[in-house]
């Protein structure tokens, strides 16, 4: 019977959102005090998100507004979020007409004006004594498109209004500094203040991102930790979770192709060829004889393990090498060869631990499975 390691792989999709963010605490706390004001329901308020991609905006933004809405239920009052990404809607007709459609499904999507359209919202949000969040994703590219006058309008929503309770704030996501976009007009409606950085995550915080997913997805013990750890390594070249969540997935769905027990290293390092491979043919083929001797060793010492240490490569080193009519060098030689294809992004390398607990350097092939690395090597040499 083909073995069944996914429990619910729905929770490695891009838009599940997890009920609690690792490391973005500080982010969720911060929006959580500024748009305190909004759900005691006496005044609106403004934030920009702004990272690089995989920092956990978008998902941080998702989580706050499911949140917001819970504690707004709970207190008695009506509060909704809607989130538009505006590479898919991107121009500000396009944006206006979804803010409408989020209260009447059958309004037009051509035929009125921006000024019609931001009528009819304020007309939905007075009859329901409704306040709106709205979330702008990768908002850049609406305000590289001369967007300002949008962003203006929705950040001054309630401005003409004589008394009441204000009844739209606006959240802006994206990658780029905003405020160095925005014209004056409506810079003036932004606290720089209220602008949240999303920092590039760390390997440790991958590790525990990835380590969650996992929990999520797999039935209990269906990951290794190695794996785990190589994942969180390789992603964290960009800081990127959703690329180390992707790493997972697809880790996953070839070790299920497999009919294996568990999500090994090869699996993990076959989901990286198969996703973006920095190691090519070409790339191997420019390497001198010896170092194609000690990347040979390096993944015979691998196996299905996720890393090696240096002790151990070496050893191997040594058979091959002879193997191959090469003089094994010295350990200074071999470790300097080790820092260039390092260097070169051939393999991994990262301190750790030893089986007997000493400190060392640990190895790893990131970009393909070492037994497919081990047979091109083989046959690049007996050319």
């Amino acid at each position: 019977m083909k073995p069944r390691l996914f429990k619910d792989q729905g929770k490695l999709s891009f838009d599940y959102v997890p009920d609690k963010l690792v490391h973005r605490e500080r982010q969720m706390e911060t929006l959580e005090m500024l748009f305190r004001p909004v759900l005691e329901g006496s005044m609106a308020q403004t934030a920009m998100l702004i990272g690089n991609v995989g920092t956990g905006k978008t998902a941080t933004a998702k989580r706050f507004g499911i949140d917001l809405m819970k504690a707004a239920s709970a207190a008695g009052k009506n509060i909704e979020f809607l989130m538009i990404n505006c590479r898919q809607r991107n121009t500000e007709g396009a944006v206006m007409q979804r803010l409408v459609a989020h209260f009447d499904e059958r309004y037009p999507d051509r035929g009125f004006s921006n000024a019609e359209m931001l009528r009819a919202v304020r007309t939905h949000l007075d009859r329901k004594k409704m306040h709106l969040v709205v979330i702008l994703d990768e908002a850049d590219v609406i305000l590289g498109k001369n967007g300002s006058d949008l962003i203006y309008q929705l950040s001054r929503f309630d401005e003409e209004k004589l008394g009441g309770k204000p009844s739209l704030s606006l959240i802006l996501i994206s990658q780029k500094y905003l405020l160095d976009m925005v014209d004056q007009a409506a810079l003036s409606t932004f606290k720089r203040a209220n602008v949240l950085r999303f920092d590039r995550y760390q390997a440790s915080e991958l590790r525990d991102i990835v380590a969650v997913r996992a929990s999520l997805a797999f039935h209990e013990g269906k990951v290794m930790g190695e794996s785990i750890d190589l994942i969180a390594d390789i992603a964290a070249e960009n800081g990127d979770a959703r690329f180390a969540i992707e790493l997972l997935d697809k880790s996953g769905m070839i070790a299920e192709e497999q009919e294996a027990p568990l999500v090994n290293a090869e699996h993990v390092r076959a989901a990286k060829a198969f996703t973006y491979s920095f190691v090519t043919e070409e790339r191997i083929g420019a390497l001198d004889r010896h170092r194609k001797v000690i990347l040979l060793s390096i993944a015979r010492a691998m196996k299905e393990d996720a890393y090696v240490t240096t002790g151990e490569v070496e050893k191997v080193y040594k058979v091959v090498a002879e193997e191959y009519g090469e003089r094994a060098r010295a350990h200074s030689q071999f470790w300097s060869y080790l820092q260039d294809l390092s260097n070169q992004g051939l393999i991994l390398t990262k301190v750790g631990s030893d089986r007997s607990g000493g400190r060392t350097t640990l190895i790893s092939i990131p970009d393909m499975p070492a037994k497919e690395m081990a047979l091109q090597m083989e046959q690049i040499l007996a050319r």
